[in-house]
């Protein structure tokens, strides 16, 4: 996965070629691009992998978040309306593609198990009892959060972070800058309404009216 986020570019694709073998030799042939800016042999024109495996592609992005949430066999496949056996197979092509998630995921439970609670990675807390408990549905939802939480509440600790730090940052407040708007667990959808750019329209209409 880590390879997967170096690389960059369209994540999904990458995960229905590491699920799906016939996608992968359909962009090893050069039958498919996997992205937008992917090597065009001979100036041919080449479809993109999320057009020809519209479908692929979409289990695959489906199965990049819910993976996160501890999606069950079962759970997805009632989101698909297929049988538990075709979900699990699906969801074994993406854990075989990633084993060091899976391998995380059963390490992070065993700890909840054992010590009743989950971190994030800056530290905070997340007490869950039920991860030790014999009810077996009380059990498995504390399963779930005990995978989720590094993951979502890491997620919510930056972003926490980060605007503690632009709004005490003295130099963004000299310029004008203003937090207004934050969306979510994405930094990028920081939206900052910039008074210094109102200050500077004034001042150029003031030149434009007085220049002789």
């Amino acid at each position: 996965m880590l390879k997967a986020f170096v690389a960059g570019g369209d994540f999904h694709s990458r995960t229905a070629m590491g699920m799906y073998p016939y996608v992968a030799d359909a962009v090893k042939n050069g039958d498919v691009l996997l992205e937008e800016g992917s090597e065009n042999i001979g100036g041919k024109k080449i479809p993109l992998l999320k057009d020809v495996y519209a479908t692929e592609r979409r289990k695959a992005k489906v199965l990049n978040f819910s993976i996160a949430y501890g999606k069950t066999a079962h759970g997805l496949s009632k989101d698909w309306n297929v049988t538990v056996k075709e979900a699990k197979q699906e969801i074994d092509a993406w854990y075989n593609d990633r084993p060091e998630v899976l391998e995380w995921q059963k390490n992070t439970i065993q700890r909840a198990n054992e010590l009743g609670y989950t971190r994030t990675l800056m530290g905070r807390y997340r007490m869950l009892p039920d991860a030790m408990s014999k009810n077996r549905n009380h059990k498995s939802h504390a399963e779930r959060a005990a995978i989720n939480t590094p993951i979502q509440g890491s997620a919510a600790d930056v972003m926490m972070m980060a605007m503690l730090k632009l709004h005490r940052d003295e130099r963004l407040a000299e310029m004008g800058w203003e937090v207004i708007l934050q969306i979510h667990d994405e930094v990028s959808l920081f939206f900052f309404v910039l008074k210094m750019q109102l200050h500077f329209k004034i001042y150029y209409l003031q030149l434009l009216t007085t220049d002789n």
